[in-house]
């Protein structure tokens, strides 16, 4: 599961995007503002922004060379009606990673975003594996030494982003940026609620814990034998 803003002004090609991405289970936000992307954008964390050129306020290729400016990486996708090689260029050179001109087919887009989720901070293959327990991201189904495991959609997704990041240390503030929607209500103890129920689900007894706890900072996977 991928967190991925949606920059439209178009309600129906915003909900159709929409529809397309939650289709393959990723967690989707939507703003229709140009100055509200650059808020979202430096308030929380995205896999993929889906960004239309032609707002309402500002215009996207703003909002990009401002979030590039501030250093932000995460990949972005143009989504426009110019087709001009001379807009091209000039969305290539704020730093988009793609660039779609509308009018679009669905499926295009959704290769588009999976190629964008392909680079080397997502994961290479859809199935990864550690210590008894192993995803398959595609299928959205866990096992544990070959038995299958009834996660919910948000254990999974904590799972997926430990699986997605296993040298790194998150927070329970990070968790709950990247897994829960912005506008979500849901809580830090919520979060470790969740991770509490992730765990019974996932150890075996008389083994360490696959979710380790850092007092003080938050949660890793321990990669220890």
């Amino acid at each position: 599961m991928a967190k991925i803003l949606i920059v439209e002004d178009d309600a129906r090609i915003s909900d159709l995007i929409q529809d397309c991405l939650l289709s393959e289970r990723h967690s989707v936000e939507s703003v229709t503002l140009g100055e509200e992307a650059v808020d979202r954008l430096r308030l929380y964390h995205y896999d993929v922004i889906i960004l239309d050129w032609q707002l309402p306020d500002i215009e996207g290729i703003e909002v990009l060379r401002r979030y590039r400016s501030k250093g932000g990486e995460v990949p972005v996708l143009m989504l426009t009606a110019k087709d001009h090689i001379r807009n091209k260029e000039e969305g290539f050179s704020a730093g988009a990673d793609d660039y779609l001109t509308k009018p679009f087919y669905s499926s295009e887009l959704m290769a588009r975003v999976a190629a964008l989720l392909r680079r080397p901070k997502a994961l290479a293959s859809s199935t990864v594996t550690f210590g008894h327990v192993t995803l398959d991201i595609a299928s959205h189904s866990a096992m544990s030494d070959g038995e299958k495991l009834d996660l919910h959609p948000k254990e999974f997704a904590v799972l997926e982003l430990f699986f997605r990041n296993p040298t790194l240390v998150f927070s329970l503030e990070m968790i709950l940026d990247r897994v829960w929607i912005s506008e979500s209500d849901t809580t830090k103890e919520s979060v470790r609620t969740c991770i509490q129920r992730l765990r019974r689900k996932i150890e075996k007894e008389g083994q360490r814990s696959l979710i380790a706890t850092i007092y003080g900072v938050g949660y890793k996977l321990d990669l220890e034998p």
